[in-house]
């Protein structure tokens, strides 16, 4: 066997045959001479030195081999197809690729449904997603890593940013049940908050510095993670505010209980934190890109709180 001369036409034509089940029908589904159908699947025949269908019969049935073939073959033809239409997208003006980072904060739903929709208009655009905490969600936008951000405003600041709200994130305070919070009824003073652990996402990246968002106690334990925050809450190792979106569930379930800070009541710490599209002022967004953002900006979440 020699498969050295063997072409992506070949394989189109098995392909095609099987497909349809006679050399007449795949003729005329590509527009050629039925001899020149015959004459491709005996060329592939001699590559592979082995048939691929038996014609015996009055049409043509895949032999063993070609049925072990086949699925191969197809797979072969669908890579070259949607190599061609990335090709052809890409000289169109369509990104190579799209890079997107995402706050932990922002809701995965909203992100799945634009994505979703996303893949329907552009199938030949692939994309890297990358998720990420406060600043270190825009040092990838500012080190080019990723074209376009979905961030955290406060931790966003910055004259070569492009900075479009796009949503505010409900946050809530929450406990265990098991935690002693959680038996206090009404609004909880900040005196009787700070005897307890204050569980807080920090800023990795440094891009907010000494600024903390809602935090009342002197105890904290500082985390890097949203996911770890949450695992901790619901093990009962502190209070803490999470998006609301992230702990619908817990409380509906009772596995975590709302609190009630004074300090938050009286407007003391914003209620929510901004959700906003961000990319460098100084590289322009590629049509996928800003598709997208205009979908997360026209679709429902446009400054609204999650509730």
């Amino acid at each position: 066997m020699s498969v050295s001369g063997l072409t992506f036409d070949q394989i189109q034509v098995f392909v095609a045959v099987a497909e349809e089940g006679s050399f007449s029908a795949t003729a005329r589904r590509m527009n050629r001479a039925q001899s020149a159908v015959t004459y491709a699947v005996q060329k592939l025949e001699e590559q592979l030195g082995t048939m691929v269908f038996d014609r015996s019969r009055y049409r043509p049935s895949l032999t063993a081999a070609g049925t072990a073939l086949l699925p191969r073959a197809v797979r072969i033809a669908r890579e070259v197809d949607a190599f061609r239409e990335q090709a052809r997208g890409i000289t169109q003006g369509l990104e190579p690729e799209l890079s997107l980072v995402v706050d932990a904060m922002f809701p995965m739903a909203r992100l799945i449904a634009a994505l979703r929709v996303f893949g329907e208009h552009y199938p030949t655009v692939p994309t890297r997603i990358f998720v990420a905490s406060m600043g270190s969600t825009a040092n990838l936008v500012m080190d080019n890593t990723c074209a376009l951000g979905i961030a955290v405003s406060l931790a966003t600041q910055d004259p070569v940013l492009h900075i479009q709200p796009i949503q505010t994130v409900a946050l809530v305070a929450v406990a265990a049940p098991c935690h002693p919070l959680s038996a206090v009824i009404g609004l909880i003073p900040t005196h009787a908050l700070q005897l307890h652990v204050q569980l807080v996402l920090t800023d990795q990246s440094g891009r907010t510095g000494n600024r903390d968002h809602g935090v009342l106690s002197s105890r904290t334990w500082r985390l890097g993670d949203l996911g770890a925050k949450h695992a901790m809450l619901l093990g009962g190792l502190g209070w803490g505010g999470m998006p609301l979106h992230m702990v619908e569930e817990d409380l509906k379930a009772g596995r975590l209980r709302q609190l009630r800070p004074e300090a938050w009541a009286n407007g003391n710490a914003p209620p929510g934190l901004q959700i906003a599209l961000i990319h460098r002022l100084d590289r322009a967004l590629g049509p996928a890109a800003r598709w997208l953002c205009e979908w997360l900006m026209s679709e429902p979440g446009l400054n609204s709180a999650v509730d």
